[in-house]
């Protein structure tokens, strides 16, 4: 292929929520901590996250959500590089600098020609801009034929899942499910975006082939598909 092969890994409820409300002061990887029945198998999934690949895709708006804006602490540096998409910025010009000594290298995608990302001179960021909207396709392409990029996790939202997953651009599909029913119309699912309108936009359902399905202790399981 002439773009990373792709694996989006994500933790899901039984109903498909990827968060535990509409709002992002609520979040799967802190409440389910909370939360008697399920956080007691949740490490199973942290564990699976360790396997994942040493390319991460993610977006500025749940790296914001998790902290990096505020935190102080020196990180330890991980393997792992991550290309992040953020346009608002939802990213500081700290958070930036934190990432950049968290991971060992930032691509930062970006349509916003103001994004702090420019003003940083650290050797291991790497700002990518497009103008107006990302295109996928080119972004896809550069990642593999100029960093070298083979292997590429998703850990995106549901509206980026839905982009990505509809314009071809995910191959596998590796879903930890976790014991839990979250409900709620505005909650994001693992798969959101713009509805389909008419029978004539069929051809953009993601149809899947069960690869392989594993029961994980305390009634999680690990679903994992090849995308058709």
């Amino acid at each position: 292929m002439n773009r990373p092969e792709t694996t989006l890994f994500m933790l899901m409820s039984v109903d498909g929520k990827i968060s535990t409300g509409d709002t992002d002061v609520m979040d799967f990887d802190r409440d389910l901590r909370r939360v008697g029945g399920v956080k007691e198998g949740l490490q199973q999934y942290y564990d699976l996250e360790q396997q994942t690949d040493l390319f991460s895709l993610n977006t500025g708006r749940v790296m914001a959500k998790i902290g990096v804006n505020e935190r102080t602490d020196k990180p330890k540096t991980v393997p792992v590089s991550f290309v992040i998409i953020d346009n608002k910025p939802h990213l500081t010009e700290s958070g930036i600098t934190y990432l950049s000594k968290w991971v060992k290298t930032l691509y930062l995608v970006t349509t916003n020609r103001k994004h702090p990302a420019f003003e940083n001179k650290r050797k291991n960021i790497f700002v990518i801009f497009y103008e107006g909207a990302v295109d996928f396709q080119n972004l896809f392409g550069r990642l593999k034929t100029e960093y070298s990029v083979d292997r590429l996790t998703i850990q995106s939202g549901g509206t980026l899942n839905a982009i990505l997953l509809r314009g071809g651009f995910i191959d596998h599909l590796s879903i930890v499910v976790a014991p839990l029913v979250v409900g709620g119309s505005t909650t994001p699912t693992l798969v959101d975006g713009e509805s389909l309108h008419g029978p004539n936009e069929l051809t953009k359902l993601g149809t899947l082939q069960l690869v392989q399905s594993r029961v994980l202790k305390n009634s999680y399981l690990h679903l994992f598909y090849d995308v058709i």
